[in-house]
């Protein structure tokens, strides 16, 4: 028993190292290396419980989006309007990446720099994340009435094609020297008017 626990212990003490080093670098520019030596860990325990970057980089990915999934459920968010409810939606995930930096970090690292090699496995990893955030923007768009020939399903779709537009247009203009507190704070707030766009549409009724 005393083995396990020397072993649990252990694990621990790498995760949080890695989450310590992935959570303020892309995947890139973290290093095994300094894991190792700024928490006095030997380089063969970490091949021995977890195998290599690869392995460990995915484990603090799985971590992370496991973390904010439960932080996001524990909320109740009022989307009878559907505004309302998105913004409430957003502000608690902001909420979260500030008071969890390391987990908010990765998370972006992921969404807007992923390393390519790993994109697949991330993407598995995320799953849940983005079953709970199109379940939030159904629950949402129950309470819209849709124009004649628009169905659920067809507003479903196009949710999950405007997410992966944003954030590939985001990628692509976002200021690389900026920091990236700064860059999660305006991927918020863009996303927020953006949804609102989206829904409601560029001109006025007459």
């Amino acid at each position: 028993m005393k083995r396990e626990i020397k072993a649990e212990c252990s694990r621990e003490k790498i995760l949080c190292a890695a989450m310590d080093e992935f959570g303020c670098k892309s995947y890139d520019a973290a290093s095994l290396n300094i894991i190792c030596s700024a928490n006095n860990i030997s380089k063969g325990l970490v091949y021995h419980y977890f195998g290599n970057k690869d392995d460990l980089y995915l484990l603090c990915v799985k971590t992370c989006f496991e973390h904010l999934t439960a932080f996001l459920a524990e909320e109740s968010y009022d989307f009878t309007d559907f505004q309302r409810g998105m913004n409430q939606y957003l502000a608690r995930r902001f909420l979260f990446f500030q008071t969890y930096p390391r987990e908010g970090h990765l998370f972006f690292h992921t969404v807007l720099q992923p390393p390519l090699h790993l994109a697949g496995k991330i993407q598995e990893l995320r799953a849940a994340f983005d079953a709970q955030s199109l379940a939030y923007y159904k629950t949402a768009l129950a309470h819209v009435v849709l124009r004649e020939g628009i169905t659920e399903e067809t507003a479903l779709q196009y949710f999950v094609l405007f997410q992966e537009v944003f954030h590939g247009c985001f990628r692509q203009h976002m200021d690389s020297s900026a920091a990236l507190e700064n860059l999660m704070q305006a991927h918020e707030v863009q996303l927020s008017n953006l949804l609102n766009l989206m829904l409601y549409g560029l001109a006025k009724e007459g």
